[in-house]
């Protein structure tokens, strides 16, 4: 018995071992920093941090709640597609169906609906946020620019979406929008064909915007989210007040 048990725990640890890359917890600086290293999901963090960036009120965990956001609306929007049908026939009835004849579907629906809203509000005061406190400026611009359009696709998947319900709020609101991006110049009349897929707000328009909205703009944010944690790390984790003075100073790289 006691072989079993000793054949079972050194299993257990090989197997520990050859995720984690180390045995036991590390004690040193050294260790610790490899321990991060070699580790796919503590490897998101930077080795090291500075005291000043670990104070709630420096960021109000803002870009985490953001992500965090996101996450609720890839689980919630994954499972309101085993329900919806992208036609104009069906659309709005699943959207009915959701709120009297499923399950759960009302606070599914509405879980999606209401975390789509707050990441736009999230991400708005993240933004602001390192606006005001500094951390756009080197060695942190390229993350910045990055931040940017992150901030447009998530204007972008909250637009995209309005129209799946294809009730009279959402019929009008797209018709509307696109109204306004046909007055970009040059390209204006080309985004509006393109969003629509002709002169109406029709079929077409509900299934490209159903595509752009479960495709292509959600790969588009994971992709650029990832660039972005990784950036983070790479540049020393967050900004600090000393190092912002240093940029103005023109110390940064």
């Amino acid at each position: 018995m006691d072989l079993k048990i000793s054949a079972v725990k050194t299993y257990l640890n090989d197997v520990f071992r050859s995720i984690f890359r180390y045995g036991k917890m590390p004690r040193d600086a050294e260790g610790q920093s490899f321990a991060v290293f070699n580790n796919l999901f503590l490897h998101i963090h930077p080795v090291k941090v500075t005291r000043h960036s670990l104070k709630p009120t420096y960021t109000f965990g803002l870009g985490l709640i953001s992500a965090v956001l996101f996450l609720v609306l890839i689980f919630t929007g994954v499972w309101l597609m085993f329900y919806y049908i992208p036609t104009v026939d069906e659309a709005y009835n699943r959207m009915l169906d959701l709120r009297s004849s499923t399950n759960f579907g009302f606070v599914l629906r509405n879980v999606h609906k209401w975390a789509a809203e707050a990441m736009v509000v999230f991400v708005i005061l993240h933004m602001a946020r390192v606006f005001f406190t500094g951390a756009y400026k080197p060695p942190r611009e390229f993350n910045w620019v990055v931040g940017v359009f992150l901030l447009l696709l998530t204007f972008g998947l909250s637009f995209t979406g309005y129209l799946l319900p294809w009730d009279q709020l959402a019929f009008w609101a797209i018709t509307v929008g696109t109204s306004i991006a046909g007055y970009v110049p040059v390209m204006g009349e080309d985004i509006r064909s393109f969003l629509l897929g002709g002169d109406i707000v029709g079929q077409e328009a509900l299934i490209r915007f159903y595509v752009l909205h479960v495709v292509i703009l959600p790969g588009l944010m994971l992709v650029l989210l990832g660039v972005h944690f990784w950036r983070i790390r790479k540049d020393g984790g967050l900004a600090h007040p000393s190092e912002n003075e240093d940029a103005s100073a023109g110390g940064g790289e």
